[in-house]
């Protein structure tokens, strides 16, 4: 399997650098062999100035993870006297967050008739509306997104209000 993982990375990484596409691999590298580490590494920096579309690709990715290596992050700047303990807060452990470039999901579709996230990027869809599906990932097509994408439009975006709290704050501005 790392064998054919190195080969699509070689194959498909420049096509898609000619497209626009940035390449990110996110989770924790130190379990893949050295060689399928250097073609992640090789492929985001041949497509670190793309800006087109963003491909994020999870590889030995959690979202456990990804917070647990932002607290090291942040520990570590601690311990070299770079950040101050009280300085510590919710936007200094996203800045250390594996997506921290990008903004949060608007809407994460789980397919597969499982109503869990799976330990999938735990911290960037505090306020994600979720959608489900019983419907397995080869059999998502355009009229399954059209339907996602349709629920979606008819919810009310309140992150983390009550309807009530949203609609006084909206009145107030």
């Amino acid at each position: 399997l790392m064998d054919l993982f190195i080969r699509a990375i070689d194959r498909e990484v420049e096509g898609l650098t000619k497209n626009g596409v940035r390449i990110r691999f996110i989770g924790d590298r130190t379990a893949f062999p050295s060689e399928l580490q250097d073609g992640m590494e090789r492929s985001e920096q041949a497509s670190a100035h793309n800006d087109r579309l963003h491909l994020n690709i999870a590889a030995n990715y959690g979202g456990r993870w990804d917070i647990a290596n932002a607290a090291r992050q942040v520990a570590r700047a601690v311990a070299t006297g770079e950040v101050d303990v009280s300085d510590i807060n919710p936007d200094l452990l996203d800045r250390h967050m594996s997506l921290t470039e990008l903004p949060p999901p608007d809407l994460l579709i789980r397919t597969g008739g499982e109503f869990r996230i799976s330990n999938f990027l735990l911290w960037q869809i505090a306020y994600t509306e979720l959608y489900f599906t019983d419907l397995l990932w080869p059999e998502f097509n355009a009229d399954a997104l059209d339907h996602a994408l349709s629920d979606f439009a008819a919810r009310q975006r309140r992150f983390g209000r009550t309807s009530a709290q949203l609609a006084k704050a909206q009145a107030a501005s």
